[in-house]
């Protein structure tokens, strides 16, 4: 029996019962029919046997046997050929069925097999994923196991990033923006279509100011955690001075390409509520009402078809231009699932943020001049108190939610690659597996 583990063929050992060279019995000398020795008598010199009988069939009817048969013991089977043979018979005893004689259970598989067919053996997994295309759950599993693992690191860099992009905005917003943020007019009645349009403008400026803030904080957490989740795919840890040093050279590009896409989306949305704008009435209105709904459309097709460009950047150190073609590659004909997998994601981290968020922000506005009433009726001047402590909030909400985007930006582009270009066999490479990729039966590598 072969015991060698892995995808033994059945036509590379020998059969049970039989041992390879084994000398089989002679066939007897004194069969009838054929040459008898000179001095053969007729009779046992004994006595004891019997006469062979005077009428006997034909020399070529008759044939003995290949040893002596043991009535309580079936032969052995004859060895199979080379290859895999053809599939034996179904039922007990055979067939790849639970406990047939030809399925994986039997001719040498490792034990670990079982009876029946039981499927390729678990990919490697040196790091935080496995070694194969992944799916949904093990792409979310790995993020937060690259934070819970390199926790150190990960929470260097989100610290660093959210402390730098929330000083920025409560300064902003304090100094700024906080005389212009009164949404007052937008629930007021009596308020006349200008202030409530002036509202409206000034809430959108607003909320555009810190959203995009808030993207520049996030495209660089993702860049200096994509070194940390690289090196977390093959099992290695890496510090935050390592992170910064491998990600520095591409820092300049990398905001490079942060503007561009920002200018794209800037520019898919003028052009949707320019023709609208141009035209002073009602259908000029509607116009730019429906040219902005087309234009977002676009700007998340766009903005998902560009997704990976920024782990591309960092990873294949390449620049502005062939990272957004490399992520048009790596997107197309998967755009619906690297979408549902970004926006589950997105979902997923602010909800848990927002429990975080959503109780700072409360108490930033008790502890204000004009109490919680303030936060509700939509008036602008909190003050520094709300606007610190819900900015400490922020902070603690960003630790959360910088790793977990991150690490599933970089493992969607890490799994594109498995499935399109076997990135595999170059991660087991760098990761020491040994004897991982080799060509097997039945299997393809990075399949």
């Amino acid at each position: 029996m072969n015991d060698t583990p892995g995808w033994a063929s059945p036509g590379s050992a020998p059969s049970d019962g039989q041992e390879p060279g084994a000398s089989h019995p002679a066939e007897p000398a004194d069969r009838p029919g054929g040459p008898q020795p000179a001095d053969q008598p007729a009779q046992n010199p004994e006595g004891a046997g019997t006469k062979w009988s005077k009428e006997q069939p034909p020399p070529a009817q008759w044939s003995a046997p290949a040893g002596p048969q043991n009535p309580a013991q079936p032969p052995p089977p004859p060895p199979p050929g080379p290859g895999w043979g053809p599939r034996p018979p179904g039922g007990p005893g055979g067939g790849y069925g639970p406990g047939g004689h030809g399925g994986y259970g039997g001719y040498g598989a490792p034990a670990g097999w079982g009876a029946g067919w039981g499927g390729p053996p678990p990919a490697a997994k040196p790091g935080v994923i496995p070694l194969r295309p992944l799916g949904v759950g093990e792409i979310l599993d790995g993020a937060v196991s690259t934070m819970r693992t390199h926790w150190r690191t990960v929470l260097g860099i989100s610290l660093t990033v959210a402390v730098v992009v929330q000083v920025v905005v409560v300064l902003l917003q304090g100094l700024v923006l906080n005389d212009t943020a009164s949404t007052t007019a937008l629930t007021d009645p009596s308020a006349t279509l200008d202030e409530q349009t002036r509202a409206m403008r000034d809430t959108l400026l607003n909320s555009g100011v810190v959203f995009l803030i808030a993207l520049i904080g996030t495209i660089a957490a993702t860049a200096l955690l994509t070194t940390v989740t690289s090196r977390a795919v093959l099992g290695k840890s890496v510090t935050t001075g390592e992170a910064w040093r491998d990600a520095r050279p591409q820092v300049p590009r990398l905001f490079g390409l942060i503007f561009l896409m920002l200018l794209m989306a800037a520019g898919v949305a003028a052009l949707g509520v320019l023709p609208g704008a141009l035209m002073d009435s009602s259908a000029g209105d509607a116009l730019a009402v429906l040219g902005s709904l087309g234009s977002v459309v676009v700007v998340v097709w766009l903005l998902v078809r560009f997704s990976l460009a920024s782990p591309a950047l960092m990873l294949e150190k390449q620049g502005i231009k062939k990272s957004l073609s490399r992520s048009a590659k790596l997107v197309r004909g998967s755009w619906w699932r690297i979408f549902g997998i970004q926006l589950l994601s997105l979902i997923i981290a602010n909800i848990v943020a927002m429990i975080v968020v959503v109780p700072f922000a409360l108490l930033g506005a008790a502890l204000s001049e004009g109490g919680l009433g303030s936060l509700a009726n939509g008036s602008g001047d909190l003050g520094w108190t709300y606007l610190i402590v819900s900015g400490v909030g922020s902070v603690i909400g960003s630790l959360i939610t910088f790793p977990i985007t991150a690490g599933v930006s970089v493992l969607l582009y890490i799994d594109q690659r498995i499935r399109r270009e076997a990135l595999d066999l170059d991660l087991a490479r760098a990761a020491g597996v040994q004897g991982y990729g080799t060509p097997s039966p039945g299997t393809t590598a990075g399949s």
